[in-house]
């Protein structure tokens, strides 16, 4: 973004005449935090329970911000520094943000689902890359705050836009799509994270739904065709235009056959794209990831073997199905996050793999599961066969439940530990052979890959 400050003053409906002589003043970005502010951004202070942000706009300034927003009943403001004084700041931002997003040219992709945001933002911006300029959503920035920064960090001569969105509750993707107005939108999966505040996957695919909200009128939906609610919202919705992905037949594309390797995984495909595939990822809900990212990719109108040369440069952000080799132990590490579709997919490609035979386990909890918390963290041992999987690692107080239930499978085979890495990682330099392959997978907030670091 490259503004003056008294175009930003328009935005947000501030008399120029209150900027005192700074109207001309070129603003380069948005800042929300000191500590990454860059020379010539746009200060906004929060004020919270915890923190005021406003005693941080001066050292803002110090560090080079050209302009700060400044709440109208907040005191002592300072003096001789460009201020824009306003009623709210979140409010503020947000309406920023919709006044540039009317000024961009580029093409807006936004995407949303239970499982696989972020690994389908990255396989879509990776695959549109060599043939655009491509900006995405940096890191979880896919709130009502997160959507507004991304959207004021892309470049004017941006040309595609991969904005995730994520939620907890009804109306949130609305609004957020409602904000970044998308060409075209994804709805990677229905699962069961967030269930405590939904109630139902019902309610789950209701809420994700909402990002038809703000799809352009002449936009495509694309979906997860798998997943029979989806497929009900979308036969209600006659005047939506829309393509489906996934294993079924019926699918607008198709996944007929997956092999994986060490290197990725070669998959054939059949439907609006035909003929074989290679991503750089494992895993089987990846490649379905990928499948809806090929789906955007043929509508925006690249050819099948621009897809697939895009395909074979693609990269995830760490700790999704991230191959780790350390000493003679290979790991996958997907510990960013967890749900019970998304555990129930890690394992299942373990046990399908043939990369290795001495095949681990290492779970932690699953967490915002609601009042099912048990029955889910029980379920998964029901997929995990003993005649596959040689060792299972349990961590945190939910997996107790999943240990009570492997215990009479995996006699001698198998750990729990409520909040101790240490015994876990004591286990794995014990058992563990150049012949095994181990899986780190919870929810981020049992953050595993601290027994990686412990074992480096």
């Amino acid at each position: 973004m490259r503004k003056k400050i008294k175009d930003i003053a328009q935005w947000l409906n501030i008399d120029i005449e209150e900027l005192e002589g700074y109207g001309e003043n070129l603003v380069t970005g948005v800042s929300i935090d000191t500590r990454t502010l860059k020379e010539g951004d746009l200060f906004i202070p929060f004020r919270g329970e915890k923190t005021n942000g406003h005693k941080f706009v001066q050292q803002a300034f110090e560090k080079g911000a050209s302009c700060s927003l400044w709440l109208k009943d907040e005191p002592n403001p300072p003096k001789n520094v460009p201020l824009l004084f306003v009623e709210d700041s979140e409010t503020a931002l947000q309406q920023m943000a919709r006044m540039y997003r009317e000024e961009l040219k580029a093409t807006f992709i936004g995407i949303t689902g239970s499982n696989g945001k972020t690994s389908s933002k990255d396989i879509l911006a990776s695959l549109l890359s060599p043939y655009y300029k491509v900006q995405k959503t940096i890191g979880n920035f896919n709130n009502e705050l997160g959507l507004p920064l991304t959207i004021l960090s892309l470049d004017e001569d941006t040309e595609m836009a991969v904005l995730e969105m994520g939620m907890s509750g009804f109306g949130e993707i609305e609004f957020l799509s409602t904000l970044a107005k998308p060409h075209y939108a994804i709805i990677t999966n229905i699962g069961e994270a967030h269930m405590q505040e939904l109630g139902s996957r019902e309610g789950i695919a209701k809420a994700k739904f909402e990002i038809i909200k703000g799809l352009d009128p002449e936009g495509v939906l694309f979906y997860d065709g798998d997943e029979p609610l989806l497929r009900e919202l979308v036969e209600k919705t006659p005047k939506l235009k829309s393509k489906a992905f996934g294993f079924q037949s019926g699918n607008d594309l198709r996944i007929c056959e997956i092999e994986t390797t060490e290197k990725g995984s070669r998959f054939m495909v059949e439907g609006d794209l035909n003929g074989e595939f290679f991503i750089p990822i494992l895993g089987k809900h990846q490649v379905k990831n990928a499948s809806g990212a090929m789906l955007v990719a043929k509508s925006i109108g690249l050819s099948d073997e621009q897809i697939r040369k895009g395909l074979e440069q693609v990269s995830l952000t760490n700790m999704r199905m991230q191959l780790v080799p350390l000493g003679d132990i290979l790991f996958i590490n997907d510990a960013y996050n967890a749900a019970p579709t998304s555990m129930k997919a890690a394992i299942e490609f373990l046990q399908s793999t043939s990369m290795r035979n001495d095949k681990w386990l290492v779970l932690g909890d699953m967490l915002e599961l609601g009042e099912k918390e048990r029955q889910f963290h029980e379920e998964l041992a029901d997929y995990i066969d003993g005649e596959k999987i040689s060792r299972v690692c349990l961590f945190g107080p939910r997996m107790e439940w999943l240990y009570h239930r492997l215990s009479p499978r995996f006699s001698g085979r198998l750990l729990y530990t409520k909040d101790d890495y240490g015994k876990i990682v004591d286990y794995i330099k014990q058992y563990a052979t150049k012949d095994t392959l181990i899986l780190l997978k919870g929810s981020r907030g049992m953050k595993l890959e601290t027994i990686i670091n412990d074992l480096q």
